[in-house]
């Protein structure tokens, strides 16, 4: 004879057990989301040198594709060189000598995973994983029965979390 199962039941079911097979991916994200607050500094970050030939006589705008460097801005010219932040370039010969600061190559695929965006195959699994959470985030309710203290506990610890969210979100 089978049991039926109840809502509650189902729900504990398989959160428990996608929280099992999340478990490597949220620790993935835990780790690249930590490392994403560090972008702007040179935490855990290489040096590395770079010396390149692109067009000649660039523009400056057209000097940042070319070189791939975001928000490139000259700060001087001396005849055809041209510095910036970490390098030189050359217009008449096209040379451009810089440094850069990469992460390490796994740091790099987990951040790159974390940003995936909708032209990228990674792309689903990002969306199953926001979902995913979503459902974490729902059927932790069903964890306990309404009428207990640690269910009415469990609501005042989620009416502070939301306040906290809000407040940090206009602060």
């Amino acid at each position: 004879m089978s049991k039926k199962l109840t809502v509650s039941t189902t729900m504990r079911i398989v959160h428990r057990y996608l929280g099992f097979f999340l478990a490597g991916i949220m620790a993935v994200y835990a780790l690249s989301g930590i490392v994403l607050i560090f972008r702007d500094t040179s935490f855990l970050k290489n040096e590395k040198q770079i010396v390149k030939t692109v067009a000649p006589n660039a523009t400056e705008e057209k000097l940042g594709k070319l070189l791939e460097v975001k928000r490139l801005k000259v700060d001087r010219e001396e005849g055809d060189v041209l510095y910036f932040k970490d390098g030189t370039y050359n217009k008449k010969t096209g040379v451009a000598n810089y440094k850069t600061k990469e992460l390490p190559v796994i740091l790099e695929k987990m951040e790159h995973l974390h940003k995936a965006k909708t032209g990228d195959p990674l792309f689903f699994l990002n969306v199953f994983f926001g979902l995913s959470l979503l459902f974490f985030v729902l059927s932790s309710f069903w964890m306990f029965m309404p009428k207990t203290s640690i269910f009415k506990k469990g609501l005042y610890f989620t009416a502070a979390g939301i306040v906290l969210t809000v407040i940090l979100l206009f602060v």
